[in-house]
């Protein structure tokens, strides 16, 4: 059977590529895959306890059974490269939003005012201008995208219940930014401020380590992509 597999961030760089097609046995799983690249690419190895899988853009355990026309993604730890050059596609959910222009934070803030809000508490996420005293030149951002809004929709509904905060809004943003853009804005609306402050945290936080979204990092002498949190427990492959 044949499996189509997407590759992100330093595993797209390490294999040269993007994209692959794997044929594979009948019955096989997830965990044959990631020995397929194993064996074929040495440098594989040093990722394959770190890397989190996905199967048709849902995160998926090593020991998931694959099927004929299965879309794989080999995901290594997010934080959030490169997208199509001119790609102008805007993304959208019912609270989120991937987008490739600048983020419009005055209409995300207006689109979440209510009469009944007591708090409304927003997080910017904006480029700075070094890494651990390293001076950055621009930062490259890319996604899975679907699976990534997906992601970024299942914490939106998450906080809503969780916190019982009134709205939420999440927007990142794709491709090149530059020192000082925002990458991705949050906005969460209540009637109280503590349970928006604490909705607002723990979507940025957990967004962090669980949506594939990477970035890479532009430097005067070269570039690399940054290093991601671990996966949570639930989402790493196991065996």
């Amino acid at each position: 059977m044949r499996i189509r597999v997407l590759l992100f961030g330093q595993l797209k760089d390490m294999l040269g590529r993007s994209e692959d097609s794997v044929d594979l046995e009948p019955g096989a799983r997830l965990s044959h895959l990631v020995d397929h690249y194993s064996q074929r690419f040495p440098q594989f190895r040093a990722f394959a306890g770190s890397i989190a899988l996905s199967v048709n853009q849902e995160y998926a355990h090593a020991s998931v059974a694959l099927k004929e026309g299965d879309e794989v993604g080999l995901l290594p730890p997010v934080s959030g490269g490169k997208s199509p050059v001119g790609s102008t596609i805007t993304l959208e959910s019912e609270h989120c939003a991937i987008v490739r222009e600048k983020i419009d934070i005055e209409k995300i803030r207006k689109d979440t005012a209510h009469p009944g809000d007591g708090a409304a508490v927003m997080f910017d996420g904006v480029v700075r201008n070094n890494t651990r005293g390293r001076r950055t030149l621009y930062l490259d951002y890319e996604a899975y995208e679907n699976m990534a809004l997906n992601e970024m929709e299942k914490l939106a509904q998450a906080a809503l219940q969780r916190y019982q905060v009134r709205d939420v809004r999440a927007v990142h943003r794709l491709g090149r930014l530059e020192i000082g853009e925002s990458s991705i804005v949050i906005v969460v609306a209540s009637a109280h401020r503590g349970a928006a402050f604490d909705a607002c945290r723990w979507l940025i936080d957990t967004l962090k380590k669980t949506v594939p979204i990477w970035k890479k990092e532009y430097f005067e002498d070269g570039a690399v992509w940054a290093d991601g949190e671990p996966f949570p427990e639930d989402i790493r492959p196991g065996q």
